[in-house]
C-alpha cells in the first residue's frame, strides 16, 4: 500500500499548525499569517486575471466594431483595378475566402451651410457589400438598396450626420481631390449628394468620417473607369495576415494586399502595451503576498526548532527538513494560486451580472452611455492568460520557500534544545 512521505505529511501538518504559546496552550496567530499569505496570493491571481480578461474584452469589441466597417483584407490598385471581376473571381475561390467585393477609396470634403468635414470616401458595390462587411446590418434609416448608381445617393455616419445637421433628403456638397482645368483656373471638383441612409457602427472613429457612396458614382466622381480596389472577408480574422501573404501570391504583382492588423498596427500596438503595463503592476501584488509567505516561513521555522532538532536526532538529514518546509511553502502557493484562478475566473464570466449590480446597489454608472460607446465592461477569458498568471503565481511561491526551507535545514540541535 502506498504510504505518503514523511517530508508532505508532517509539511501538510505545518501548514495549519499553531505556535506554542505555552505549555498546554497554543494561538493561531501563525495559520492566521499561512491564511493571510494564501489569500494574498489569491486576491492578485483574481485581480489579474479580471484585468486581463475585461482587456482583452475592450479589444475584442472594439476590434468587431472596427472590423463591421473595415474589411480583413485589401487588394489596391493606385490607378483603378482593370479586369476586376476576374481577379475578383480568382480570389473568391481561395480556400479561407467568405467574400469579395469591389471599392472605390479616397478622401474629400462634406459641406453643409457652414459646416465642413474631411471624410473618408467608399464606394461599395450594394449588392455584394454584404458578404465583405456589417455595414448592410447597421443602417439607422434608409438601406443599402438605396444607393443606386447615378444618382449620387451618399449613406453618412451618425456622427457625421448629427455634425453637418442633416437627415435623409438633405443635400450636401462634396469636394475631392482633384481638380477641372478651366479659362479661370484649376477648381475644385464639386458634387452635390443626396443623403439615402445614415449607418451606427458603434465606433466613432468611422461613424464622424465615413461617406459612402456606389461605387460607380464614386469612380464617376474621380473620373476613373474601374473599382480602386477589392475587399475581402476571411473565416478567420486572426489568420488575416498569414491568408494576405498567401493570396499575394495569386494576384499581380503590381497589385498591394494589405490585411486589417497592417492598417490598424499603432492602435492594437497601444493596446498590448497597456495590457503589458498591467500585467507588470498587477504581478508586484502577486510578488507582495510571495514576500509575505517568506516571513511565514521564517516564523515557522523559529518556532518549530524544537521539532527541527528532534527531527535531527532521530536521523533526519538536513535535505529532509529542507523537503519539509518546502512542502510547506509550496502548499500554501499552490492553494492561493488554485483558489485565485477559480475565484478570478468566477468574477470574469460573471462580470456581465456583477457590475450592473453594484450600479444597481450603489445607484452609480462606471460607463455612462452618453459618454462612452462601450458602456458594458466585456470580459473575454483566454486560457493563455489563465495558465501563465497561475504558473507565475506558483513560481514565485516556490522562490519565496527557498530561503526559508535552506534556514531550516541549517538548525543546529544541540543550539536549538539548549534552552527546551
Amino acid at each position: 500500500m502506498w504510504k505518503i512521505p514523511i517530508e508532505i505529511e508532517i509539511g501538510l501538518k505545518y501548514t495549519r499548525s499553531r505556535r506554542r504559546k505555552a505549555v498546554g496552550h497554543r494561538d493561531g496567530f501563525l495559520s492566521f499569517i499561512s491564511g493571510i499569505s494564501m489569500a494574498g496570493i489569491a486576491l492578485g491571481v483574481a485581480a489579474l486575471i479580471v484585468v486581463l480578461s475585461v482587456m482583452n474584452g475592450f479589444q475584442k469589441e472594439v476590434r468587431d466594431r472596427m472590423l463591421s466597417v473595415l474589411s480583413h483584407i485589401e487588394v489596391t490598385a493606385p490607378n483603378g483595378l482593370a479586369q476586376w471581376e476576374e481577379i475578383a473571381d480568382a480570389l473568391s475561390k481561395q480556400p479561407n475566402v467568405l467574400g469579395v467585393a469591389p471599392m472605390v477609396s479616397s478622401q474629400g470634403l462634406l459641406s453643409r451651410a457652414d459646416s465642413m468635414r474631411g471624410v473618408a470616401i467608399r464606394g461599395v458595390d450594394p449588392q455584394l457589400e454584404g458578404r465583405v462587411s456589417d455595414l448592410p446590418k447597421q443602417f439607422v434609416v434608409g438601406s443599402m438598396n438605396d444607393l443606386k448608381p447615378g444618382q449620387f445617393g451618399v449613406v453618412l455616419g451618425t456622427q457625421l450626420a448629427g455634425t453637418l445637421g442633416v437627415r435623409v433628403g438633405d443635400r450636401v456638397n462634396l469636394l475631392v481631390p482633384e481638380g477641372d482645368l478651366t479659362p479661370a483656373g484649376t477648381m475644385p471638383r464639386m458634387r452635390a449628394l443626396v443623403v439615402v441612409g445614415i449607418t451606427d457602427s458603434g465606433h466613432y472613429e468611422y461613424d464622424s468620417t465615413l461617406a459612402v457612396l456606389n461605387w460607380k458614382d464614386a469612380a464617376a466622381l474621380l473620373r476613373i473607369g474601374d473599382p480602386t480596389g477589392l475587399r475581402i472577408k476571411v473565416d478567420d480574422m486572426q489568420k488575416s495576415p498569414e491568408i494576405a501573404v498567401r493570396l499575394a501570391k495569386v494576384v499581380p504583382q503590381a497589385l498591394w494586399v494589405s490585411d486589417w492588423s497592417r492598417s490598424n498596427r499603432n492602435w492594437f500596438a497601444a493596446v498590448q502595451t497597456e495590457k503589458k503595463m498591467m500585467f507588470i503592476i498587477l504581478t508586484l501584488i502577486i510578488a507582495v503576498a510571495a514576500f509575505n509567505l517568506v516571513s511565514t516561513l521564517v516564523m515557522t521555522v523559529t518556532d518549530k526548532q524544537a521539532d527541527i532538532a528532534i527531527l535531527r536526532t532521530m536521523g533526519a538529514s538536513a535535505g529532509m527538513v529542507q523537503r519539509i518546509f518546502l512542502v510547506q511553502g509550496l502548499a500554501i502557493g499552490l492553494l492561493g494560486s488554485v483558489l485565485g484562478v477559480l475565484f478570478g475566473l468566477l468574477i470574469a464570466f460573471n462580470i456581465d451580472v456583477i457590475v450592473p449590480f453594484i450600479e444597481g446597489l450603489f445607484k452609480i454608472q462606471f460607463l455612462p452611455r452618453d459618454i462612452y460607446f462601450i458602456s458594458q465592461l466585456p470580459s473575454d477569458v483566454r486560457l493563455d492568460d489563465v495558465l501563465t498568471v497561475g504558473l507565475m503565481a506558483f513560481v514565485l511561491s516556490i522562490l519565496a520557500t527557498l530561503y526559508p526551507s535552506r534556514r531550516a535545514a541549517q538548525v543546529r540541535p544541540a543550539e536549538a534544545l539548549r534552552y527546551e
